[in-house]
C-alpha cells in the first residue's frame, strides 16, 4: 500500500508488484486478457494522453487467438529476467527432489540449499539474458513464457488435485487445534490420477509448452530483426546512400535463433528428465535422515 501510495497503483502493480507482473505475463498464453486504459479512453471519456500507460481497463475482457498475447506483449529486460527466474525456480523444485540432486549435494542444510538455489536460478537467468541479447528480447521471452505455462502444469498439477484436497481437512480445523467441525478433520486425500494419465499430461503440457514457444520465439524474432534492419541510418551517413537503397540486410533469422534453440531443448529435456526420476522424500522431524525413492510420476 506504501508503494502504490508512492508511485500509484496501477503503475506499481504493472511494475512491481511480483505477483501482479508474473500472472498478466502468463496471461499473455490465455484467450482472454483485459485491455490496456488507453485503447477505452475514448469510451469512458478520458484523453488518452492522460492515461498512465501501465494501466489496464479491467472492466474490458477481449478474446484473442490462443497465445496471441505473446507477440503483442512488449518485452523488456526486466520482464525477461521474470520469466527465467520463473522458469528456473519451476526446474530447482523438481530437481531438488531427484536422487541425482541427493547424490550430488547430499541432504544440504537451509542455508546451503538456498545458496545452491539461487546460483542454479542466476544461471539460468544469465543464459536468457545472454541469449536475448544475441536474437532479441521480444523472442527470449515469447519463447520461455509458454515454457514456464508448461511446467507449472506437469510439475504442480498432482500438488493441486491430490494435496489440494487437504482443504477438506482445513475447513474442519482451521486454526490445527485439533476441532473437528464439520467432520472431515480426518480426511485422506484420494488419489484417483492413474499414474500414466499423470505422465501423459505432464509430456502433453512440457511439449506443448515448447512447441508454443519455438513457434512465439521464431515469430517473434523474425519480427524485431526486421524492424532492426529496417532502421534508418545515422544522420552524418544518409549522404552516402543512394535515395531510395538501403545497404543493411536482414540477419539470417534461423542462423541467429540456433542459441535460442539450443536454450528450449535443454531445459525442456532437462524438465522431462526430472519429471521421469525418482524423488527423495524428506524423512519427518526427530527421524534419522535417510532416502526414501518415491516412483515417478509425482
Amino acid at each position: 500500500l506504501a508503494l502504490m501510495a508512492q508511485f500509484g497503483r496501477d503503475q506499481w502493480r504493472a511494475q512491481g508488484e511480483t505477483f501482479t507482473v508474473w500472472f498478466r505475463t502468463l496471461n499473455r498464453v490465455a484467450i482472454y486478457g483485459v485491455v490496456p486504459a488507453a485503447q477505452t479512453a475514448a469510451a469512458r471519456g478520458v484523453n488518452a494522453d492522460d492515461e498512465d500507460p501501465d494501466a489496464t481497463d479491467v472492466s474490458v475482457v477481449v478474446r484473442r487467438p490462443f497465445a496471441s498475447g505473446l507477440l503483442d506483449a512488449t518485452w523488456e529486460i526486466p520482464r525477461v529476467a521474470l520469466v527465467a527466474l520463473g522458469t528456473a525456480s519451476i526446474i530447482f523444485d523438481g530437481l531438488s527432489q531427484t536422487v541425482a540432486f541427493a547424490t550430488v549435494f547430499g541432504n544440504p542444510a537451509l542455508v546451503q540449499k538456498t545458496v545452491i538455489l539461487i546460483v542454479f536460478l542466476w544461471v539460468i537467468a544469465g543464459v536468457a539474458l545472454v541469449v536475448g541479447r544475441s536474437v532479441s528480447w521480444g523472442a527470449i521471452g515469447a519463447g520461455l513464457t509458454p515454457i514456464a505455462v508448461g511446467y507449472l502444469v506437469a510439475h504442480y498439477l498432482t500438488y493441486l488435485l491430490i494435496d489440494g484436497q487437504r482443504l477438506i481437512v482445513a475447513a474442519s480445523d482451521p486454526l490445527q487445534t485439533g476441532a473437528d467441525l464439520i467432520g472431515t478433520a480426518f480426511y485422506t486425500p484420494v488419489h484417483f490420477l492413474p499414474a500414466g494419465l499423470v505422465w501423459t499430461i505432464q509430456l502433453a503440457a512440457v511439449v506443448g509448452g515448447h512447441v508454443i514457444g519455438a513457434w512465439a520465439g521464431h515469430v517473434t524474432a523474425q519480427r524485431d530483426m526486421a524492424a532492426r534492419a529496417s532502421e534508418k541510418p545515422p544522420r552524418d551517413m544518409r549522404h552516402r546512400k543512394i535515395q531510395g537503397t538501403s545497404t543493411r540486410r536482414i540477419p539470417n533469422v534461423r542462423r541467429r535463433e540456433i542459441p535460442l534453440a539450443v536454450v528450449m531443448v535443454a531445459l525442456t529435456t532437462l524438465t522431462l528428465w526430472s519429471l521421469g526420476q525418482a524423488i527423495v522424500v524428506e524423512p519427518a522431524a526427530g527421524v534419522q535422515p535417510r532416502i526414501s525413492l518415491v516412483s515417478p510420476p509425482r
